[in-house]
Parts: C-alpha cells; sequence; structure tokens
C-alpha cells in the first residue's frame, strides 16, 4: 500500500503548469508539516514535501491554495529520476496529490471578511448582523440563528442585529 497524508502549511503561492502535449494542468508546491515532538527549548522543526496535482484538482489547488495555508494532503510517494542536459542524473521524492482540503477556517488564518464562517463557537461583534452561510446569521450567544430571509417575518422587516425573536422552545429555526 502506497498511502501518505500530511498536514501543513504552503511555503508558497502553487506553480501551474499545462503539459505541452495535450494541455493537462499540474501544480506544484512545498508543505512545510511540523514535527510532532520537539527537543524542550529548541524551536519547533519541520519537514518539507514537494507535492504535485493534476488535472482539476491542480486548478483548484492553484486557484484556492495561497502561501502560509493550511491544507490536508492525501496522496502516494512517486519517485522520478531524469538526466539533465550535461549527462548529470536527478533523483526526486514528491507526492502526488489524490484529494486535497483546507485545514483551517478563514477567520483563523485572519484573512476573513465579516460575516465569513469560521470555526464553530468562533464570532465577534462585528459579526451580529451580517449574513454567513446559506444567508444564515452567526450567534453571538445573546440570540438564535434566523431565517435564510427576511420576507419570511410578517412585514419582510428585517430585525436589529439580524436576530428574529423566538417566543416557544418548540419552533425550532432549522
Amino acid at each position: 500500500m502506497n498511502k501518505v497524508i500530511l498536514m501543513g502549511r504552503l511555503t508558497k503561492d502553487p506553480e501551474m503548469r499545462y503539459t505541452a502535449a495535450n494541455n493537462t494542468a499540474k501544480c506544484n508546491f512545498t508543505l512545510a508539516v511540523d514535527r510532532r515532538f520537539s527537543k524542550q527549548g529548541e524551536e519547533k522543526q519541520a519537514d518539507f514535501f514537494n507535492i504535485v496535482a493534476w488535472d482539476k484538482q491542480a486548478e483548484f489547488c492553484g486557484k484556492y491554495f495561497t502561501k502560509g495555508q493550511k491544507v490536508a494532503i492525501v496522496g502516494r510517494l512517486q519517485n522520478r529520476t531524469w538526466d539533465d542536459n550535461e549527462g548529470k542524473r536527478h533523483y526526486i521524492t514528491e507526492i502526488v496529490s489524490e484529494e486535497c482540503h483546507f485545514a483551517e477556517s478563514r477567520r483563523s488564518e485572519g484573512n476573513y471578511y465579516q460575516g465569513q464562517p469560521g470555526p464553530a463557537g468562533a464570532y465577534s461583534q462585528a459579526d451580529a448582523g451580517q449574513p454567513g452561510p446559506a444567508g444564515t446569521y452567526p450567534r453571538t450567544g445573546e440570540g438564535q440563528p434566523g431565517p435564510a430571509s427576511a420576507s419570511s417575518q410578517p412585514g419582510g422587516e428585517q430585525p436589529e442585529g439580524g436576530f428574529y425573536p423566538m417566543d416557544d422552545d418548540d419552533e425550532l429555526p432549522f
């Protein structure tokens, strides 16, 4: 079995290329993965892995992945060799990506805007009243998220702060 699962941060923005033969998308990037253990008093160490993604996955990585972003990669190890123009043989070991995932929310990266969904339970006062995913409103601890549209309230009015009062505990908004 040849399966690799890694979670780490991109060391730089991914490099997108297309093959000359059939215009297939190829994306290369390096993932810095922290080692589990470090000696006390020493700086944490990391290993650096070359990742290659192909086709639609390459286009996804090239479009959405950026330097410093934490991602998870599932793939396989691959060894390659080639001879350069001077006849010198080169060896490389890389991970060919089969799955790629975001490993943290935009909020924890610090690249979010108001109303962007974040980790469970994370919110700020600035988020109150800003629509989140599918038109829902984030929780602030002072109320419950309201329905997706204001037109579902009598008169189609938007309540203050984006929260709708709940009269009965049996009436759940979902």
